[in-house]
């Protein structure tokens, strides 16, 4: 960085290469940082006025601080440096570097565990690294770091069967209990091959690659209860279907179509291979390669072996070269035979106490706000939304996980975290992240499923800051990773979590960051395209994929269609984005005060929350009801079993009923009471009650007549409505019957004055049973009901209201 003019008061000191460095780390990642800071009086200039680059003087020793390149120092740096440039991909490291800063992350650093391990007999924890970042630091502190005592994983006898791993195990249970489950657990991938493709060498490549690697040649079988593992000798080979596709219409649609079908195609666990190639020829130089695994030989780090060791085989096989890959020490079945044996004793029981500790009185479900009730068994049904964050953004993102000493992924965690909080109205979570499982160095060639599962549980009901909570994260995520090594199914069996075949165990939701190794596919005179995978499947409610590469960060959000519609899943990445964006505006801030709503999104919802209306004109029901036959006379209105009445039809059979009573001597302030069922008869009655200007008083049926004539007597009715069938002797006062079989013509009734009521004036009476047994009179003004029925916007009204 060339620094021109400046602040003449500015002190010597607040323009050294360390202070330059402290301002510049608040607001820029480490690896942004200049390495060199020099000081102009006026940056060098063309005759054009242009920047002249090759005037700028080369940074001397005052200029690089103490931050400048210092090699390695003693055996133990000395053994570190090789290690790191070979993870971090640098051709040198100095003895001052930031493991961190120049681009390490978590899965890198278990990694470098594993090395150290491997290179100088030690065991070191994450947090090591994590507390001394700098070469020079992390070497002083392996003198306290404890040898290591894992014993070796070696090669066991094949002729007694072998256990399953602990991951493999739950997904054979899985297969057994559910069928979908063993499709839901299927690898596919695929890619374009556009050129010369060498059929038999690739054929070859693929028959050395089941050969090479014994977990694609394992088959699963149950004996006596419980599955072990065989393997199908070397010369198996891997059948290949060549699918010509070239003579059809549309070659690429009838591929997608198949690609579509192998990717839900299961596998049978108990027949090897568990592994599948198809190759679809769309022109002479235009094909496409379908592979499929199923999980329990293979998972994302596997991908990345298989296609670096496709790529050399293929090159050596299509110019007559013999296999160049070496032999590998090692199978996974050996690994699995050495994960029984070493997860048994004392090391097993303190990481199994972490975890019961760490989840004791987790909550069994996180309640998201879901679109759709949860099935009582998953059906593995899912899809997903990418997006990706802006650059600046990215920036931002590691700048504030740099202050707080914090990866990518424990930044973006906290972040999802909170939204999970914020969304489901709960402070205890627990979050579910992946782990290679790869531990040791001998595990990096091999194809196998090493994936564990960690169970992160969250605590926000404290209220933390962003910096708080990013500590929290920090501190959780290391001591997770220390007690790693139990499986997670180990971790169930001893938490012992409610069970359900609707939701996972223990976590529902997923955070990972993908920085897993890739693999590169090269192949000599072949263009290759990717093909993107088809079968989506959600093992989970919900699950965040972040991958990282410097500034640019992209996500993806898998969901589970049984549960969400895609609209919601888009609303909760955007509300992720705005999350971010809050936090790195700052760090003292409560995390449940951060906005989740965009300025754009924000003012939707005042939009729809501006509900102010004029008040209706009308003060009585029965106005309301006249404005609504008015504005949809041949809407259905009212609906009794077979009985359906228009409005129109309504209003006439009410209106006669009422110029019935009126007839009677029925007007306002009086009260009518009705002995009728609920039924469309007790509709009609109520709106002629009100027609008429009076107050209906309703009479239940089932009450003995007693209580039905003192209930009568106490309202000083004027009338009495009741149907045909049910004409109370008892009663000493006018009675009309509601017939509903006699039919009206809406043309032939007179058209009915309604009174003027007021919105005080009484609609109805209705009795409570009282404490002391006497009924209580309650009287409903039009009010009162107006209040509770209706809409601000009467026009708006449909037949169904």
């Amino acid at each position: 960085a060339y620094l021109v003019g400046g602040e003449e008061s500015a002190s010597p000191e607040s323009l050294t290469p360390e202070a330059l460095r402290a301002q510049l780390s608040t607001r820029l990642p480490e690896y942004m940082l200049p390495a060199a800071y020099v000081r102009l009086p006026a940056l060098p200039l063309t005759p054009n006025g242009k920047l002249d680059r090759q005037a700028l003087p080369e940074p001397d020793a005052s200029a690089l601080g103490t931050n400048a390149y210092e090699p390695p120092q003693g055996p133990v740096e000395e053994t570190l440096a090789p290690l790191w440039c070979e993870l971090l991909g640098l051709a040198q490291v100095g003895r001052h570097d930031d493991f961190f800063a120049l681009g390490g992350h978590s899965l890198l650093a278990v990694q470098l565990a594993s090395r150290v391990r491997s290179s100088l007999g030690l065991e070191v924890a994450l947090a090591d690294l994590f507390a001394h970042p700098r070469l020079a630091d992390f070497a002083l502190a392996l003198a306290h770091a404890s040898a290591s005592t894992l014993p070796a994983i070696v090669p066991v006898a094949r002729d007694l069967p072998l256990p399953l791993s602990f991951a493999q195990q739950r997904l054979w249970f899985l297969a057994q209990l559910d069928a979908r489950a063993s499709a839901a657990y299927l690898v596919p991938t695929g890619v374009r091959l556009i050129g010369s493709l060498d059929e038999s060498a690739l054929h070859q490549a693929l028959d050395r690659l089941v050969a090479r690697h014994e977990a694609l040649r394992t088959r699963f079988v149950a004996v006596q209860g419980s599955a072990v593992q065989e393997f199908a000798p070397p010369g198996l080979g891997l059948p290949l279907r060549v699918l010509d596709l070239s003579a059809l219409p549309d070659p690429q649609d009838q591929a997608r179509r198949l690609a579509e079908e192998e990717a839900c195609t299961p596998f049978d666990l108990a027949q090897a291979p568990l592994i599948r190639a198809v190759l679809l020829k769309l022109a002479a130089h235009d094909h496409i390669l379908l592979l499929s695994m199923h999980h329990i030989v293979s998972d994302g780090w596997s991908m990345g072996v298989l296609v670096n060791e496709f790529s050399a085989l293929y090159a050596a096989f299509s110019t007559g070269l013999p296999d160049p890959l070496p032999a590998l020490p090692i199978q996974y079945a050996d690994f699995a035979a050495w994960q029984h044996r070493w997860i048994s004793g004392a090391l097993l029981q303190r990481q199994l106490e972490f975890w019961r500790a760490h989840l004791h009185g987790a909550p069994a479900l996180l309640e998201l706000p879901t679109d759709r009730p949860r099935p009582p068994a998953q059906d593995f049904r899912g899809a997903g939304l990418g997006f990706e964050l802006d650059a600046e953004l990215g920036a931002q993102l590691h700048a504030l996980g740099s202050r707080h000493g914090c990866t990518a992924f424990m930044t973006l965690l906290a972040a999802w975290a909170v939204l999970l909080a914020r969304i489901s109205g709960q402070t205890d979570l627990v979050i579910g992240t992946p782990l290679a499982g790869r531990t040791r160095t001998e595990l990096e060639p091999l194809i196998g499923f090493f994936v564990n599962t960690l169970a992160l549980r969250i605590d926000l009901s404290d209220r933390p800051t962003v910096g708080t909570l990013l500590g929290r994260i920090r501190s959780l995520t290391l001591a997770a990773h220390a007690n790693q090594d139990v499986p997670f199914d180990q971790v169930i069996e001893v938490v012992q979590p409610v069970r359900s075949l609707a939701h996972n165990p223990l976590c529902q939701v997923m955070f990972s960051s993908d920085n897993t190794p890739e693999g590169s596919l090269d192949m000599p005179s072949i263009e290759l395209q990717p093909i993107a995978g088809s079968n989506q499947v959600a093992h989970f409610d919900l699950a965040l994929e972040m991958q990282v590469r410097g500034n640019r960060i992209a996500g993806s959000l898998q969901y589970a269609c049984a549960l969400f519609e895609h609209a919601s899943i888009e609303r909760h990445a955007a509300q992720f984005v705005t999350l971010l964006q809050a936090m790195v505006a700052g760090d003292d801030r409560a995390v449940d005060e951060l906005p989740l709503l965009d300025a754009a999104e924000f003012e939707r919802l005042q939009r729809f929350n501006a509900t102010e209306a004029a008040a209706p004109r009308w003060h009585s029901i029965a106005q309301a009801f006249a404005a609504q036959v008015r504005l949809c006379p041949q809407a259905v209105a009212l609906v009794d079993g077979e009985l359906s009445l228009s409005y129109a039809q309504l209003d006439a059979q009410a209106t006669e009923l009422a110029h019935q009573l009126r007839a009677a001597g029925v007007g306002p302030g009086q009260f009518v009471a009705m002995l009728l069922p609920r039924s469309a008869a007790l509709v009609i009655a109520e709106l002629a009650v009100l027609k008429a200007g009076s107050a209906y008083v309703p009479i239940d049926t089932e009450l003995p007549e007693s209580r039905q004539a003192l209930l009568l007597g106490s309202c000083r009715a004027s009338a009495l409505l009741h149907l045909p069938e049910l004409c109370p002797a008892w009663a000493e006062l006018p009675c009309l019957a509601v017939d509903l079989a006699r039919p009206v013509d809406p043309a032939r009734v007179p058209a009915l004055d309604l009174p003027g009521t007021g919105p005080e004036s009484a609609a109805y009476v209705m009795f409570t049973s009282g404490s002391s047994g006497v009924p209580k009179a309650v009287v409903v003004p039009h009010r009162g009901v107006l209040n509770l029925v209706l809409e601000p916007d009467y026009a708006t009204w449909r037949s169904d209201d």
